[in-house]
């Protein structure tokens, strides 16, 4: 199967291949907490469970239901990723998406990560905000599947 080359959902400017999908598919490790979140961001879009189930850190994984992941990720379509501000440890994103009743959401966190060894880990994340009447600043296609 030929797969058409789409950008990146994380908004790097690269295409998936080159991107996310090396972080997805283990050729390439997230080498910081900002390249987890964007790669973590890019498996919600392409409905990827099992990234986003494994890469949550072990203290906090055993509370994660793979069901209520996979309902998330597929029950909306995510449109663009803002990176607000990231710091060694910790990102401050908005995932900007359609709602199941296409309604445009903002979902604002500051998230934290913690490394382990080479790898990185989503700890955990506080909601900042939740605009419901948001519009996104600008237009992006999200990838069919």
């Amino acid at each position: 199967m030929i797969e058409t080359p789409y950008s990146c959902p994380c908004g790097s400017g690269l295409t998936f291949a080159e991107c996310c999908r090396q972080v997805h598919s283990n050729h390439t490790k997230a080498t910081t907490a900002e390249a987890l979140m964007r790669a973590r961001y890019s498996a919600f879009a392409v409905g990827n469970i099992d990234f986003l189930y494994n890469t949550f850190h072990p203290t906090t994984r055993r509370f994660q239901h793979r069901d209520a992941i996979q309902q998330w990720a597929q029950e909306n379509k995510w449109m663009q990723l803002n990176i607000l501000k990231a710091t060694s440890s910790t990102v401050e994103f908005e995932a900007h998406y359609l709602d199941s009743a296409l309604q445009v959401q903002i979902h604002h966190e500051k998230s934290t990560f913690k490394q382990q060894g080479d790898l990185w880990y989503y700890v955990d994340g506080r909601v900042v905000s939740f605009d419901q009447s948001a519009k996104p600043s600008r237009t992006y296609k999200a990838p069919t599947r």
